[in-house]
């Protein structure tokens, strides 16, 4: 592996603002790489062509994660669980985090980490807070970029740096693992042909075999998806919520592969981000607004019970005629992500999101948190379908208490883009800060 993962075959990014479109110009996502909980600290210093800095870093003892102190290469991690939720489960452990230096990526991938998801918010606790953006940033300001410019050639450079750590897995596995995505503008989420045209530019200035273009699965951008997906380009549908839209994007991304007039289906792929843990949240408010015992004793069941529900939409769509003839072309399945899997109540057991929610052609994208738990003390076995009737009763349950599904969807999806779409304006605005000061710096 040492050879895939050599820092020497990571370039700094061809990407030409001029080109950025119209509606990028104002409108825009982010991404970054969260320190790992631990009380020890360090400093590093990352030398390796354009990848240059220092910052303090955490590390995971169960994961033996330091930093690398001359080379970028860190310290080679054991066999993980990670390892086997892959080859025996057929699960894909991915890591729901990313900044620089990508190079700390190397010991999670040695670790069983087969891809990569970020997001605006992710980019907007990462750049700022990181000196590794400095002097990239600095170049652009003096170049005359504007801030929206400036932040996704930070982004961009981030994402091709990433793609080519994974490079390896994705070449091992036919195209059918070792993604790295990024997001197109949040203020995107309600026009259309803005995020078939932010796709489209995403795709071809990352230009990485192994990107995949994130657009969230509102229901202004569905029919993006479809349009995405026939132009032969890669997709991690994001914002899935419900299970009425999660169908929808599966029929998007069927439409699409129908669509492209692709005789060769095989490198067009696409996975469904479905978020768990946010649905508890807002579910467990209301079941405590309820307050009777049969309320209260749902608490915690709702988000791995509608998942697993997931699942089976997941196996009924993706078989029969309509699909083998797509298969016949190449095409794969469209895999259940799991997202949002960090548990947001304290109360719950670190890995509820990650351990019930185990089966082959699935994802599941960590960040520290979960990862760090599920590696310390996660148990590999397929789980998610192990009791289908039970997570019905729950859904069902649930319902019956007055809880319309169909309004949680809406609204976590709503708070879903809302939420990005700030961190999204703080980022910038923390930009146009740091511009000033190097404006007024260099004079």
């Amino acid at each position: 592996m040492a050879s895939s993962l050599s820092v020497s075959k990571i370039t700094t990014p061809n990407t030409n603002s001029a080109s950025l479109p119209e509606s990028l110009r104002s409108r825009s996502i982010k991404t970054c790489f969260l320190p790992f909980n631990n009380t020890n600290h360090f400093k590093t210093n990352l030398s390796a062509s354009s990848l240059t800095t220092t910052r303090e870093n955490r590390f995971v003892t169960s994961l033996r994660i330091r930093c690398s102190q001359t080379d970028g290469n860190g310290v080679p991690a054991k066999r993980t669980v990670l390892h086997d939720l892959y080859e025996k489960q057929g699960q894909s452990p991915w890591y729901d985090n990313l900044c620089r230096p990508v190079t700390d990526l190397i010991p999670l991938i040695e670790s069983g980490v087969r891809g990569v998801t970020s997001n605006p918010a992710i980019f907007q606790k990462a750049i700022p807070s990181s000196s590794a953006y400095n002097d990239q940033f600095r170049e652009l300001v003096q170049a005359g970029k504007d801030i929206d410019s400036a932040y996704w050639e930070l982004v961009v450079k981030d994402i091709q740096d990433a793609c080519k750590l994974f490079e390896s897995i994705y070449d091992q596995t036919d195209g059918g693992d070792g993604y790295v995505s990024v997001e197109v503008s949040p203020r995107l989420a309600e026009d259309t042909e803005g995020t078939i045209e932010a796709a489209k530019w995403l795709h071809k200035v990352v230009s990485r075999p192994n990107v995949y273009i994130k657009i969230p699965a509102t229901a202004a951008c569905v029919p993006s998806i479809k349009e995405v997906i026939a132009n032969g380009i890669s997709v991690n549908v994001t914002l899935i919520f419900s299970l009425e839209r999660y169908e929808a994007v599966i029929d998007a991304y069927l439409d699409g592969l129908e669509a492209s007039g692709l005789n060769d289906l095989s490198r067009v792929t696409s996975v469904a981000s479905f978020f768990v843990s946010r649905v508890d949240t807002l579910i467990d408010k209301m079941l405590e607004k309820i307050g009777t015992p049969e309320a209260l004793d749902l608490r915690g069941k709702a988000a791995v019970a509608q998942a697993a529900l997931a699942y089976q939409l997941y196996q009924r769509k993706f078989s029969g005629p309509r699909w083998e003839a797509l298969v016949k072309k190449g095409a794969k399945k469209q895999r259940l992500l799991w997202a949002s899997t960090s548990v947001k109540n304290p109360a719950y057991p670190d890995t509820l999101y990650v351990a019930p929610l185990i089966g082959p052609d699935t994802v599941s994208t960590m960040p520290d948190q979960a990862l760090q738990a599920f590696i310390d003390h996660g148990a590999v076995a397929r789980t998610i379908d192990s009791n289908a009737s039970e997570a019905e009763g729950i859904y069902n349950a649930i319902q019956k208490l007055g809880i319309d599904w169909s309004y949680v969807g809406s609204q976590l999806e709503l708070e879903g883009v809302d939420s990005f779409k700030k961190a999204f304006d703080s980022l910038l605005d923390s930009l146009q800060e740091k511009a000033k000061s190097l404006k007024l710096v260099s004079k």
